[in-house]
């Protein structure tokens, strides 16, 4: 497989899969542009180079329908400043070759929202699933999923993925794309590739002793991943709502606690596995709770499985804070998704924040750490950690599935099923 760190991009178009999902005020400005930065060192790389570089990305959910204020058109001022060239704007991803044969060594050009065609994604538009016509509309948009994906493709010479974010999709930019390059002609970009090497430092070369801090809300969001590392780790840590369903599956009383009764066999089974498989699984053992979903609720601690009707979860206690320090401080590996607390409120984001530190102190200490998830990587952040911590992934749900043992196709496609 050709990396891109030797492949040399002179004279030729490189078309690049970005991800420029970034979130707009109601002007249409960028309010945070660490996506568009993130990608700077790939394009730079090809312009530095002599080649000619062709973005392409999606933005929202625009389910295959043009929408204005999706438009990228919005981002293009945001993207020249950072590359430091005038980018050039197609508003028409499929009608884009004349622009594209025009680019010259060193420019830059950036397609429209990738998501306003429904070849992109490949699911029929206007069409229920409980349709009988639905497998055979499903199988047409396949195959206009492929035109599509060769017409982006006739654009360029070289294909790069640099688009962890949507690594789990097979789009026609992310992965039917590069059925259309020779292996010597297509390959990861730096992020993805740092991306890739972060889960693989994880997963396939962890010291030990490994810990995973899950948190979150559901189980149901996370019981593959919970599965799959329990052939992997020492310790899992399990915090946020979806540790009640654990202990009401036990016999514990959660008061008004978010759980998912149809989960509860199968925390029981999670439990029982671990222990078979000699993982030490660390619930809250305390939990700071409130009389009302909101960030001014009345707090009271208690015992996780004791929380009394009226009552429910929000955070983790410094009796749980306690007995975790101690083991993300003794471990060698971490790998962290998700709260431990409601994140979203002030008034019981401090459990989420202290874990931010104990990942940061056991990185200095020689630990290897992997971040990913909105809230974690909020945490990291909002306390200016980040670069305290060995890596901080792009991706949630492609890093959840890469996690939980699933193949990335946007990965796949250019380095194969490993």
């Amino acid at each position: 497989m050709v990396t891109i760190d030797k492949f040399n991009f002179n004279g030729k178009k490189a078309i690049v899969r970005v991800d420029f999902n970034v979130p707009l005020d109601e002007n249409g400005k960028v309010t945070d542009d660490t996506r568009i930065r993130g990608a700077l060192p790939t394009l730079k790389k090809v312009l530095a180079d002599g080649g000619a570089v062709i973005m392409m990305s999606h933005m929202g959910k625009p389910k295959g329908k043009v929408n204005p204020k999706l438009s990228l058109s919005q981002i293009v001022p945001n993207v020249s400043e950072r590359l430091g060239v005038e980018v050039k704007f197609a508003d028409d991803c499929g009608k884009a070759a004349e622009a594209a044969a025009a680019l010259q060594p060193g420019e830059a050009l950036l397609l429209e929202n990738l998501r306003f065609y429904p070849e992109e994604e490949g699911k029929p538009v206007g069409i229920d699933k409980a349709d009988p016509a639905y497998d055979e509309a499903k199988k047409a948009m396949k195959a206009s999923q492929k035109e599509f994906a060769k017409t982006l493709a006739s654009y360029a010479d070289v294909y790069v993925n640099d688009a962890f974010g949507t690594a789990h999709r097979k789009h026609a930019s992310t992965a039917v794309i590069a059925d259309y390059f020779d292996e010597n002609s297509k390959m990861l970009g730096y992020l993805m590739e740092k991306e890739v090497t972060a889960i693989d430092n994880v997963l396939k070369n962890a010291q030990h002793p490994f810990t995973a801090i899950i948190g979150g809300s559901k189980v149901s969001s996370k019981l593959g991943v919970i599965k799959n590392l329990l052939d992997k780790v020492d310790n899992l840590i399990i915090g946020g709502g979806m540790g009640f369903t654990f202990f009401k599956a036990q016999g514990g009383s959660i008061g008004d606690s978010l759980h998912e009764d149809d989960l509860m066999p199968e925390a029981l089974n999670v439990l029982k596995a671990a222990e078979e498989k000699g993982v030490k699984i660390s619930l809250s053992v305390a939990t700071v709770a409130g009389n009302k979903f909101s960030n001014d609720a009345e707090q009271k601690i208690f015992e996780t499985h004791s929380i009394p009707d009226g009552w429910e979860g929000m955070d983790a206690s410094p009796a749980s804070l306690k007995i975790w320090k101690e083991i993300i401080l003794n471990s060698k590996t971490i790998l962290w998704n998700g709260p431990v607390g409601v994140f979203e409120f002030p008034n019981f984001a401090k459990g989420t924040g202290e874990i931010a530190k104990y990942v940061a102190e056991a990185t200095q200490n020689g630990a290897y750490s992997l971040v990913g998830g909105g809230d974690s990587v909020a945490a990291v952040n909002k306390f200016g950690l980040a670069d305290q911590v060995s890596y901080v992934s792009t991706g949630g749900g492609a890093m959840l599935e890469a996690i939980e043992g699933k193949i990335l196709p946007g990965v796949a496609a250019i380095v194969g099923e490993k």
